[in-house]
């Protein structure tokens, strides 16, 4: 395994200015590594506070929510972003909506034709097909450091997954989306400032969240619920509204979406 930083790929030494030149951030690229969220973590325990960036070519232990793997084929873009943050940790779980909705404006910006929209609880699909995987994770106490790990499919979209998937277009290169990614979480972090105006960040996830209001099912431990996607709750559950009038609000687990099914046989 390679875990030396080094220079993109064919690119050299200008390539990973430019790259820090565009983000404003400084980025440690790596030509194959286990996982950037996992340097992310050596790192903070070697008391780096960022903010920074983690860019690799590939990725050997890539992963996504609950534990999955993510297939990492060179060409697309594998990063985490490190940065601390003054509040405690309990507030991690609200950055999994702004890196969403970092994403979906990075699409929007790039790709606007596309419609970018967002799943719970930050799955940003085109057309219903995943295109991309985040998983922001606490990895360092005083200070509360945060790596928001970042795959997005860009040239290739891998094949025998279980759902759909996509890639953004090989005409986009790495560091572009890279420059556009930085900007718009930037912006979503600020807007954020640590929890203080998580209320906006809710606003404007649910303006692009697919299946609100329509009908979910989800899994909730060992019982499956069947109802309504009422609203995003102020700690992010998803909050299902039962046809008894029961209310459950949704922490983890799978969930499925009628507006998803519905969106995934019209592109079908």
């Amino acid at each position: 395994m390679d875990r030396q930083p080094r220079h993109c790929g064919g690119c050299g030494r200008s390539q990973v200015l430019l790259l820090r030149l565009l983000t404003g951030h400084p980025v440690r690229h790596f030509g194959r590594i286990d996982s950037t969220n996992l340097e992310a973590r050596r790192l903070a325990q070697q008391a780096e506070r960022g903010p920074l960036w983690l860019l690799a070519d590939e990725q050997t232990l890539g992963r996504g929510r609950l534990g999955r793997s993510w297939v990492s084929e060179p060409g697309n873009l594998y990063a985490t972003f490190l940065f601390a943050i003054t509040q405690g940790s309990h507030l991690a779980a609200q950055v999994s909506f702004v890196a969403a909705l970092a994403v979906h404006d990075t699409v929007v910006t790039l790709r606007p034709e596309l419609s970018p929209r967002i799943k719970w609880p930050n799955d940003v699909l085109i057309g219903g097909a995943k295109f991309c995987g985040v998983l922001p994770e606490v990895v360092g106490e005083n200070p509360t450091r945060i790596g928001i790990g970042f795959g997005l499919n860009i040239a290739h979209a891998p094949e025998g997954t279980p759902y759909p998937v996509t890639a953004l277009g090989a005409d986009l290169s790495v560091a572009t989306v890279l420059k556009e990614l930085d900007a718009s979480l930037v912006r979503r972090l600020a807007q954020w400032d640590e929890g203080r105006d998580f209320t906006s960040i809710r606003a404007d996830w649910s303006a692009c969240a697919l299946g609100l209001g329509g009908s979910v099912t989800a899994t909730s431990g060992t019982r499956q619920l069947a109802g309504t996607f009422r609203e995003l709750a102020a700690d992010g559950a998803l909050v299902l509204a039962q046809a008894d009038g029961t209310v459950t609000p949704i922490h983890s687990g799978e969930v499925s979406f009628a507006e998803l099914e519905a969106l995934r046989r019209k592109h079908a």
